[in-house]
């Protein structure tokens, strides 16, 4: 009754899963992940010790394949159990327990891994695989996971329905002020449509918090400065000359933290186009 997909961007070394079911709260059991580790899916009838027993062995040296084994041999369940795995290398490795609930298989390749039991057939594996495929350009590692699951979904998915979906990526110091690996960690716990729901979760997420080209950001002088100072001005009045550019930053630097923006404000003296954009629509609206 769950799908999941497993993938490295070998440009970035990101790691990641991505993961459907119909079942309450997916991503409280099935994904676990760590920086310059590896990533699990633990699913059918999941051994919820996979994940954790699994990122310790990763993190000790072993493969995937090698890691695979280890908790297989470990669990007299084992013909019951659905488990993907890929390390910092992009290796993967997948099992499917001949007791899980057809149709259920897995499929991998470079740098990725399809796991799905409780599906409408062996499709639903090819669909997250293709997209994979056809998203190689795109940078964001959750985008391209959330977009597998739905085409996944559209070939049919989970034979059950869905309910629940998860993504998680994890990049060395990555999460929210670089002080853990969790880059991205969004859930959809009970909801009609749970994948749209994370990409909408997933676009709030890259608002937020992803981190501009600092090549793509806007000196804050001259016109701009003035469209700045003036849109400030309309949502909180400022305290200091449009002119003084210091107190402008520093007003603007306010603004973004009270909108959340923090992580979008990387350079004293200049703006992302991303936080121009929304202060614009602010002050008009």
């Amino acid at each position: 009754m769950t799908f999941s997909v497993l993938a490295r961007d070998e440009r970035t070394g990101d790691l990641g899963v991505a993961t459907q079911s119909k079942f309450l709260a997916v991503g409280a059991v099935v994904p676990s992940a760590a920086a310059d580790t590896g990533a699990i899916a633990t699913q059918a009838l999941a051994n919820g010790s996979f994940g954790a027993r699994g990122l310790r062995l990763l993190a000790g040296g072993s493969s995937a394949t090698e890691t695979l084994a280890a908790l297989l041999a470990e669990d007299e369940r084992s013909d019951r159990r659905q488990v993907g795995i890929i390390d910092s290398t992009g290796m993967g490795a997948a099992h499917t327990g001949s007791g899980c609930t057809g149709w259920a298989g897995h499929l991998a390749g470079d740098g990725f891994v399809c796991v799905g039991n409780m599906l409408v057939g062996h499709g639903v594996l090819h669909a997250m695989a293709d997209s994979l495929a056809a998203t190689s350009t795109e940078p964001n590692l959750g985008i391209r996971l959330v977009t597998a699951l739905q085409e996944a979904a559209e070939a049919g998915g989970d034979a059950r329905g869905q309910q629940s979906a998860a993504v998680v990526i994890v990049r060395h110091e990555g999460g929210y002020g670089g002080h853990t690996d969790r880059w991205i960690d969004l859930r959809v716990d009970d909801h009609s449509q749970p994948i749209i729901e994370l990409r909408r979760l997933l676009n709030l997420h890259r608002l937020y918090f992803e981190r501009p080209n600092p090549d793509s950001l806007l000196k804050l002088n001259g016109d701009l400065a003035d469209e700045v100072a003036d849109a400030l001005n309309r949502l909180d009045p400022l305290r200091g000359a449009s002119d003084d550019l210091d107190a402008l930053w520093r007003s603007l630097d306010g603004w973004a933290g009270r909108e959340n923006l923090e992580e979008r404000m990387i350079l004293p003296g200049w703006i992302d186009p991303v936080v121009l954009g929304l202060l614009r629509e602010r002050s008009i609206g």
